[in-house]
């Protein structure tokens, strides 16, 4: 069983040196071949170019392909292995092209697992957690009243006038934040064109109570079912959404102005690129990572049970804080399909409780800081 790791960017490298120093059989691919040298060279010497066909000729049935490409790219790249006979897994979200990979991979007997980074992926697996948690607990009660926040943001460890800084091309979160959300608040459907004009307070349990601003991203109500909500459950709020530093949403006005008028992407590029010259995270800069997932049920308006996880992660000499936990937890879920811990078929992080405990117990040595909060 090889595993096949596609992309060398930054956000893949310290999950990829831990399964090449871990001993496991790993071919690197990337193009240009450079970047790869340049990412391991030091620790191997594996590493092919990503030419068209060079994969398919290389895979074998029961190979583990790792997908640290472009998100557009993972649907065809999984066809190609479940037509293979070869698991697939990738950080990415489940989108509709893979989940309809489902009965041909049964079928193929091999797994396809996405949603196994950071935002979507550790905070699925806390989410579960809280759940299980609260589901055998003396507070269970179908006449409870739930609220449900899970808030993630990659921030700069050294704060500026912008709020933000870029570890690469914005493009992905300028798109992000002209991408509709759809939460719970109140009890009803929250639809929001713009998530900017969603944004609240948010006070976070970290080491010392810190306020941020936050919004919701997407659509967080299909995700009420995967976290294995009971359907007869009162759900007051249920949001997944993005945090960011205290006077972001100010500082940021100006660009919420140009994507309010659905810029063309020749305008929407050269605003990526204005944004990349004026806020980079400089080379060596340390970054933050914080994800706050918390699950609150309320009887006659008095909480009954409250958990909250916390994480709060800063670059290191082991790479950057988002880096280390996106390609960390690949990486754990590689090791999984490895030991035929996940089934076959298509799936989001797992749900398993002995591998939410296992893989939450290794993300807690990959940040500085991760707690789980009573009451907050």
């Amino acid at each position: 069983m090889r595993i096949h790791w596609c992309g060398t960017g930054l956000s893949a490298r310290p999950g990829l040196r831990r399964l090449i120093l871990a001993g496991h059989p790993v071919t690197v691919w990337n193009l240009p071949v450079e970047a790869a040298v340049e990412a391991v060279g030091d620790i191997t010497d594996d590493i092919r170019a990503m030419e068209p066909g060079a994969l398919d000729e290389a895979l074998a049935p029961g190979d583990i392909v790792v997908s640290m490409l472009p998100a557009d790219m993972h649907a065809d790249l999984a066809r190609h292995c479940v037509a293979q006979g070869s698991h697939f897994v990738s950080s990415s979200y489940l989108s509709p092209a893979l989940r309809a990979l489902d009965e041909p991979a049964r079928t193929a007997g091999v797994t396809v697992v996405n949603e196994v980074g950071l935002d979507p992926g550790i905070d699925h697996l806390m989410a579960h957690d809280l759940v299980a948690a609260y589901r055998a607990s003396k507070a269970y009660d179908r006449e409870n009243v739930l609220s449900f926040t899970s808030y993630c943001g990659g921030l700069p460890a050294q704060a500026n006038a912008f709020r933000y800084k870029f570890s690469w091309s914005p493009l992905g979160v300028l798109r992000a934040l002209m991408t509709p959300a759809r939460s719970i608040r109140d009890f009803s459907e929250l639809r929001v064109s713009h998530p900017w004009d969603a944004v609240r307070p948010y006070s976070a349990p970290l080491r010392q109570t810190e306020t941020f601003e936050v919004y919701p991203n997407r659509d967080s109500v299909p995700f009420i079912a995967d976290y294995d909500f009971d359907p007869a459950w009162k759900v007051k709020e249920f949001v997944r959404g993005t945090l960011r530093l205290n006077g972001w949403s100010e500082a940021w006005a100006g660009v919420f102005d140009e994507l309010a008028g659905n810029p063309p992407e020749d305008r929407l590029k050269a605003l990526s690129d204005g944004l990349w010259e004026k806020y980079p995270l400089a080379e060596g800069e340390p970054d933050r990572v914080v994800l706050c997932v918390s699950l609150k049920a309320e009887k006659a308006g008095v909480p009954v049970w409250h958990r909250t996880w916390v994480l709060d992660a800063e670059g290191d000499v082991r790479g950057s804080a988002m880096a280390r936990l996106v390609s960390g937890t690949v990486a754990l879920a590689v090791e999984s399909v490895m030991a035929r811990e996940i089934p076959v078929g298509a799936h989001a992080a797992p749900h398993d409780p002995r591998l939410v405990r296992r893989w939450l117990e290794e993300v807690g040595h990959l940040a500085q800081y991760m707690r789980l909060v009573e009451g907050a």
